[in-house]
């Protein structure tokens, strides 16, 4: 039950995030993300999934893109959900824009699990969204996790969090833009 995050990659259950998702077109059109139309070195790689898909994934799929996204984060409960384990550095994912289709390799550098009021500012800064202040991070990051969509996506229409709540902060680095690959 993968669950996308705001500028928060959603494990996919890697978290190949990958397995089941919540992303009806990709499952409804399986064959925008199927090994053909990768390069054989990430054809078995999980996917990323940022956030749901729709404007707010296609800017964090764009700041990745561009490296001005380095960071995201995702609550522990959704590996939890999953009963995944939290991946290491040098896990290899594919990133997924809205439609479903392959765009780019991440490769994980650094993960940590800290309670969500130890997130420090340079990894706000890092996520590439224009957060200023650890308050506005902390601000649009629970507007998304008290979503409608994201307690659906749970299965908890009360969910809420708070400074004790674990987040999962990962640091990744841009292995490959899919798009300029040729296409056959």
């Amino acid at each position: 039950m993968s669950v996308p995050m705001p500028s928060v990659m959603m494990p996919v259950p890697m978290q190949a995030r990958h397995a089941p998702t919540l992303n009806p077109q990709a499952a409804a059109r399986p064959d925008l993300y199927s090994a053909s139309v990768l390069p054989d070195e990430y054809a078995q790689l999980p996917t990323a999934e940022f956030a749901f898909p729709g404007a707010l994934r296609d800017r964090l799929v764009a700041a990745i893109l561009t490296g001005a996204k380095t960071t995201t984060s995702c609550l522990r409960l959704e590996y939890d959900l999953d009963a995944e384990p939290l991946p290491t550095p040098g896990t290899r994912s594919v990133v997924i824009d809205s439609e479903a289709r392959p765009v780019a390799v991440i490769e994980l550098t650094d993960i940590r699990t800290v309670p969500l009021a130890d997130i420090d500012l340079q990894h706000a800064l890092d996520e590439g969204e224009g957060f200023p202040t650890l308050a506005a991070w902390r601000q649009d990051h629970e507007a998304y996790w008290h979503s409608p969509q994201y307690r659906d996506a749970i299965a908890n229409p009360t969910f809420t969090v708070d400074d004790s709540t674990l987040v999962v902060a990962q640091r990744f680095r841009l292995v490959e833009d899919l798009r300029a690959r040729p296409t056959d």
